[in-house]
């Protein structure tokens, strides 16, 4: 995790407002600390924003929507291949059954497997939002391209 400072003046405060939500904007906060500090020629609000490094915002910049991950750079580079080989067969599921790729699965449950590898269906269950249906369904699909990934990284040991 990485932290930024601001201050914000009491007064005058557009410019340093401005600063503040394009960071805001732009990356995975994970707390706002926040103090009014009072000196002799006026106040400013002085900011500690803790936020992870490599986690960019919303690009849409929708009020409720998730910030995108570029999971180029929060996995390692074998595993980013086995992600990539991974969205290739999710897109290829989704397009046979005429649905969208998240209907299949999430990118994130995508990077779960890569970093897991999973040699089971029951280890795929292991992924939040990945339950029995889905491993049924897909999971053989999935497994396969894991299996030829190599090295297993099953979870729990």
């Amino acid at each position: 995790m990485q932290y930024k400072f601001f201050d914000i003046p009491a007064a005058d405060a557009e410019q340093a407002e401005a600063e503040l939500n394009v960071f805001l904007r732009g990356h995975r906060v994970i707390t706002v600390q926040r103090e009014l500090v009072r000196e002799a020629g006026g106040a400013y609000w002085a900011l500690c924003v803790e936020y992870l490094e490599g986690a960019g915002g919303s690009a849409s910049g929708k009020p409720g929507s998730r910030p995108r991950v570029d999971y180029k750079e929060v996995l390692s580079e074998e595993d980013f291949a086995v992600y990539s080989r991974l969205r290739e067969r999710r897109r290829e599921l989704a397009e046979k059954e005429a649905v969208p790729v998240y209907a299949v699965c999430t990118n994130e449950q995508l990077a779960e497997m890569a970093k897991r590898r999973a040699t089971t269906p029951a280890g795929l269950q292991e992924i939040e939002g990945f339950g029995e249906a889905k491993a049924a369904k897909y999971g053989a699909s999935f497994l396969e391209i894991l299996a030829a990934s190599g090295e297993v990284h099953e979870a729990g040991g």
